[in-house]
């Protein structure tokens, strides 16, 4: 009796905990065959010539994806790295290691999703299933308490049905061995330079490193939870000037899941801002599974397109490079360039003065946050710039910056600090 090979193609779920597709192909194969591409569409240019993914997000990606080998590793694994169409990739070695299926999270967003129709089209020519997983939301599809196609378009409203009607599952266990075939070339990780990217300038002001992986991100959560601790049993104790987890790069490329966060933010009895943030998560991801790319599809309206400064290419550059004369905007945008993050209440009011006053086309800045966020991710980053702009039907903006007290905005980041060395707000 032959043997059974199941190839996992990792993608944004880069950690060998709580991963169903990692789990169910140990427990239901003989060998298994972990795999990541590096895909050039990812690193082409964008329609304004700049690279889809920038410098500051293909580190931290190189960094995840070399984590992964390494835990793999640790558990008698190894993860294939290979640079090209995962199409062409995947039937390659599904042919060569005589593979009997093909395991995946299924993705939202009209991109991934296209990415893994050839796939699936390329395999059934060898008679190959595509198996889709669901494994990058909080509370599973199934136990949503209404099909997709009802989910309301509201927030509000779906966070308290879910939260009334769904329980969040627990997490999963984590292979301790994986057997896997004889491999002959892994393959190695590509520089920046052979995926057409220059190194990161360095910038001192970046006091908040991030690296990718899996490693770094369970640190990450340990050092949250910890100095909230703290915080709270010195409640005029700060660590840093930006109070978020931070955990959204790691989020965004699947090194740590919701499901683990949660329940980390439960046993450590933490506010409801961080299962807050999750539950937003949730809600683009699944408006993106319901309308598809109609959730950010601009409206035919001839007075929103008339609206449009006339001179947005030259408004957008200003934007972009930190130069458009309001200090709090501008020290946003030099420490997003600087560092690829920016926390939420910032990116809202970037994207608002974006959109609002400087009545640029929305899309420019959404794909310039896809190029530079280390935390990237097209429902949330999408959705929320179409929030921002106004054009889905939903009935509420993530965060009311216009009705901000100014004393609540962040203005004690070092990239603020530098920008605005007039500006004092003593709290």
């Amino acid at each position: 009796m032959s043997e059974r090979t199941i190839l996992v193609w990792f993608r944004n779920d880069l950690r060998i905990h709580d991963n169903e597709i990692l789990l169910e192909a140990v427990r239901k194969a003989d060998k298994v065959l972990p795999v990541y591409c590096f895909d050039p569409f990812y690193f082409r240019e964008n329609p304004s010539g700049n690279p889809k993914t920038g410098n500051l997000r293909a580190r931290f990606l190189l960094e995840s994806v070399a984590d992964l080998r390494k835990n793999l590793r640790n558990i008698g694994g190894e993860l294939i790295v290979r640079i090209g169409n995962p199409a062409e990739i995947l039937l390659q070695l599904a042919e060569q290691y005589h593979v009997n299926e093909v395991y995946h999270h299924r993705e939202v967003a009209h991109e991934e999703t296209e990415i893994s129709e050839q796939v699936e089209t390329a395999l059934w020519k060898i008679k190959l299933n595509l198996k889709h997983f669901i494994g990058h939301t909080l509370y599973h599809k199934e136990d949503l308490p209404f099909p997709i196609k009802d989910i309301p378009d509201s927030f509000a409203v779906f966070k308290k049905k879910v939260e009334r009607d769904s329980n969040v599952r627990p997490c999963i266990g984590t292979p301790e061995k994986i057997s896997i075939p004889l491999i002959g070339d892994a393959g190695e990780l590509p520089t920046l330079a052979e995926l057409g990217l220059e190194e990161p300038v360095g910038d001192p002001r970046s006091v908040n490193a991030f690296r990718g992986g899996e490693t770094a991100a369970l640190s990450q959560l340990d050092l949250f939870f910890l100095n909230e601790g703290q915080a709270n049993t010195n409640k005029n104790t700060r660590n840093t000037t930006d109070h978020s987890s931070q955990l959204s790069p790691w989020v965004a490329l699947g090194c740590v899941s919701l499901r683990h966060v949660y329940w980390e933010a439960i046993s450590h009895q933490h506010s409801s801002s961080l299962i807050l943030d999750l539950l937003w998560r949730d809600y683009f991801r699944f408006m993106f599974k319901k309308h598809g790319q109609k959730f950010i599809a601009a409206k035919n309206n001839e007075a929103e397109v008339s609206a449009l400064a006339d001179n947005q290419d030259e408004l957008f550059e200003s934007w972009k490079n930190g130069e458009t004369g309001v200090p709090l905007v501008d020290a946003i945008i030099h420490q997003l360039n600087a560092t690829g993050y920016i926390n939420n209440t910032n990116r809202q009011i970037a994207a608002s003065f974006l959109v609002n006053d400087l009545k640029v086309d929305w899309v420019k800045g959404a794909a310039y946050f896809e190029e530079k966020l280390i935390d990237y991710s097209p429902a949330s980053n999408w959705g929320n710039w179409a929030f921002i702009a106004g054009v889905n039907d939903a009935r509420e903006s993530r965060y009311a910056i216009a009705a901000k007290p100014a004393i609540q905005l962040e203005t004690k980041s070092e990239f603020i600090d530098t920008w605005l060395p007039a500006l004092h707000i003593v709290e």
